[in-house]
């Protein structure tokens, strides 16, 4: 193909629409149907990374093979494609800034004043365009975080504004995604917010190619053409985005709308090759046609927001599907959990999952959790601070260690079974500075981690400060917890797991970030066959 061909996806109305989910299912038909398609996510907030965001306030941080901490949409962006991303993947308002105050520290800029415009819009224009000349992708579908009309997102659209002029007719377009909202008093559907988002995005010097619009009843052919009309778009560029059951349906309502096919008509592309989704069709049948039903208690302490765990719950999705089984997460605040309720809390639960977190609030609530799986014989998942308390707990139950911790909720702990890694000793900057992205584990043979990967060289992604101080590690094995996957280069203890307890697995890294609908992750399709196993036992002893 002589040029990459550029979809820029914008929002209006109000936030949270689902831009994410509409890039990645466009993407996704783009690919199904032969073409190179990759996403990325320009976020307009002035962090240089999600990293430092508590998960309140952005939902989880997604970690890809190189180390960057992203939005979470990149999470999406995998997991529907298939294909990994990277720090071209995603930035942020903070990463353009800081490029460019470097670059003027340098004396780049020759004396000139640096501005917004063209400085700042210029270094836009070159990030969005790295995944584009790589020549490792036909298109490249760019999502503006926000809404149009933000201060904030000004210098975005402005940017997407000149390189729509730059890039030609016909090698870039703007798919607008806005809210069709139903008024219940009046009985109707409304088109106005519609119509003033695009309006806005006007006034910035964008012409909308695509109208997306969110909507909880069909639009009629009526609204269909009132839109068209006062928005400026064909009539088949107003494509209906209705409320789904689950985001792996909008791949194929998207479809059924057309909307790949009216996108590869305005970059005068051929749309002749039907898009292959029989494998996404395949999955999306056992995921919503399930034979068991299990019940996993999510243990977090930041589980009154579900984006906070936003990749497991979907590594479960895909995973109950490998195993034509629908999993009802429970989520559970560890602060909520203590010795007394602990066991009353968490009765009725197939499997317990203690997922990762920071700092020492609710650690004593995982602790407990962590006690109740491994008594009571319930298949057990613990994610890096899940994996750690783990550790923690054998070391003060079944060791004895009176005061076991880790040195981040106690630096004084008599037992730090847990320690601050040696080279983040030194480390003052909070952001981008953990051990991050993707790092060689090898598992012992014989070991429960090597069935469920069936490999004995595995790559896992990473985000965490802290690890298993190996001091401890010739106790614990002999008392029960083996060490069975080991970094093999620094010696890093990486998976403990309990031979004598039917499924017992705790791992420092986060399996959650590599599980796809067409790869759902090795361990979790273990754990939730274990859960099930265990669910059928339970059942079996109740009926005998």
């Amino acid at each position: 193909m002589s040029q990459t061909k550029y979809i820029f996806v914008t929002g209006g109305v109000t936030s949270s629409l689902g831009k994410g989910i509409i890039a990645a299912s466009l993407a996704k038909l783009l690919q199904a149907r032969g073409y190179r398609t990759t996403i990325q996510k320009l976020d307009p907030y002035i962090n240089v990374d999600p990293g430092t965001l508590n998960p309140y306030e952005h939902g989880e941080c997604y970690v890809t093979d190189d180390g960057a901490e992203t939005d979470l949409d990149l999470g999406h962006y995998e997991r529907f494609l298939n294909v990994q991303t990277s720090q071209a993947n995603n930035v942020t308002t903070g990463r353009i800034y800081q490029s460019v105050i470097e670059k003027e520290r340098r004396g780049e800029f020759l004396g000139k004043t640096v501005q917004v415009v063209p400085h700042i819009t210029n270094e836009i224009k070159e990030r969005i365009q790295i995944l584009g000349k790589s020549g490792d992708y036909d298109i490249v579908i760019t999502e503006i975080g926000g809404t149009v009309g933000d201060i904030e997102s000004l210098p975005y659209i402005e940017a997407v504004r000149q390189l729509l002029w730059e890039v030609g007719e016909n090698n870039g377009i703007v798919v607008h995604l806005t809210l069709v909202p139903f008024l219940s008093a009046a009985g109707e559907l409304k088109t106005k917010p519609t119509q003033h988002s695009v309006k806005t995005l006007m006034e910035s010097g964008i012409k909308a190619d695509i109208l997306v619009c969110r909507t909880e009843h069909h639009i009629s052919d009526d609204i269909k053409n009132k839109l068209a009309l006062f928005c400026n778009v064909k009539k088949e560029a107003v494509i209906q985005s209705i409320d789904a059951s689950t985001i792996y349906d909008v791949p194929i309502l998207m479809q059924e709308e057309g909307l790949d096919r009216v996108a590869l008509q305005r970059l005068n592309l051929s749309d002749h090759i039907e898009p292959n989704l029989e494998l996404w069709k395949q999955f999306l049948k056992k995921h919503k046609n399930p034979k068991h039903t299990v019940t996993v208690g999510l243990i977090g302490k930041y589980v009154e927001l579900q984006d906070s765990y936003k990749s497991i719950l979907e590594s479960f999705i895909h995973a109950g599907a490998a195993n034509e089984v629908k999993v009802k997460v429970r989520s559970i605040h560890s602060e909520h959990l203590t010795e007394q309720n602990v066991a009353e809390k968490l009765q009725g639960l197939d499997g317990i999952l203690v997922a990762p977190g920071f700092g020492e609030r609710g650690i004593e609530g995982k602790i407990h959790a962590v006690r109740i799986a491994r008594e009571k014989n319930i298949p057990f998942l613990g994610i890096c601070l899940g994996m750690q308390m783990a550790v923690i707990e054998f070391a003060r139950t079944v060791l004895g260690l009176e005061g076991a911790n880790s040195t981040e909720m106690d630096a004084n702990a008599p037992h730090p079974v847990i320690n601050l890694m040696e080279e983040q000793k030194k480390v003052t900057d909070m952001g981008g500075t953990m051990r991050l992205g993707a790092w060689d584990c090898e598992l012992t043979p014989n070991t429960l981690v090597h069935s469920v990967y069936q490999k004995d060289m595995i790559s896992e992604r990473h985000r965490h400060r802290f690890e298993f101080n190996g001091t401890y590690r010739e106790a614990l094995e002999k008392a029960g917890l083996v060490p069975s996957g080991v970094n093999p280069k620094t010696g890093l203890v990486e998976v403990v797991e309990i031979p004598s307890h039917p499924w017992f697995i705790g791992v420092q890294y986060h399996p959650e970030y590599k599980s796809t609908v067409a790869n759902p992750h090795p361990l979790f399709i273990g754990f939730v066959g274990a859960v099930l196993q265990h669910h059928q036992e339970q059942t079996n002893a109740s009926l005998a």
